[in-house]
């Protein structure tokens, strides 16, 4: 078991949840999570969804502004939220926690229905290691689409992490579950796959390991770093 968390979560959290990268600069430009929740009592743009404020006559007319700009600019409230979110996780890449969150609330605002906003949502609290907030936004995501291969991938990556603390093979086992089920909806989700070779690695489990790694290295190989590349070759050959 210490060597699963050692081998498997070495690697495993390199790729994250959602689009997000572990940077070594992670947080740099954001205060302490406990920090972080303090000032979101009065800072409505910190909470997803806006917290679920009631917000000002001025807050609701920069929001009109806001969705006008982005539908004339990506033609459609969808195009513009998915423009946001992806906004919102390159921040997220570069440590900026706070812009981050602003982009996915502003993506949020442009498209409530799209669930791909919850990864992003889900991403801050992962980057603090709140596995179970971050499991909650997913799961607010997975009920507005629950085929979303992505969420699946995601929660599944939130359950490995959760392993790290807990030490119960019940965490491992709920995020295998999750990601054969990501994999059965969308076989092509390079995250899924490498994360499915990784899994499998641990194992101990050559054949599976080294399917999963070569279905992802087809597609690219985008997630895939050097690392387990030569760990794999290392264990189990070509």
């Amino acid at each position: 078991m210490k060597q699963y968390a050692i081998l498997f979560l070495a690697i495993f959290l390199i790729t994250a949840c959602g689009n997000a990268s572990q940077s070594s600069n992670e947080v740099a430009q954001d205060n302490s999570y406990e920090a972080w929740n303090k000032e979101a009592i009065k800072e409505i743009r910190l909470n997803p969804r806006y917290g679920n404020a009631v917000k000002t006559p001025e807050q609701i007319a920069a929001d009109q502004e806001l969705i006008k700009t982005y539908v004339k600019m990506a033609g459609s409230r969808r195009t513009g939220a998915e423009m946001l979110t992806k906004k919102g996780f390159e921040y997220l890449q570069a440590g900026n926690l706070r812009t981050a969150m602003y982009r996915f609330n502003q993506a949020w605002l442009l498209d409530s229905t799209d669930a791909n906003v919850y990864s992003g949502f889900a991403s801050i609290y992962f980057k603090f290691k709140d596995y179970k907030k971050s499991i909650s936004l997913l799961d607010e995501g997975l009920a507005i689409n629950p085929k979303s291969s992505v969420l699946l991938t995601d929660k599944a990556t939130n359950y490995f992490s959760l392993f790290e603390s807990s030490n119960s093979m019940l965490d491992i086992d709920k995020g295998l579950s999750l990601l054969k089920e990501s994999y059965s909806i969308d076989p092509n989700n390079q995250n899924t796959l490498y994360k499915l070779s990784i899994h499998y690695f641990d194992r101990n489990d050559c054949d599976l390991a080294l399917r999963y790694y070569r279905e992802c290295m087809k597609l690219g190989g985008t997630p895939i770093v050097q690392r387990y590349k030569d760990a794999l070759k290392e264990r189990c050959g070509n």
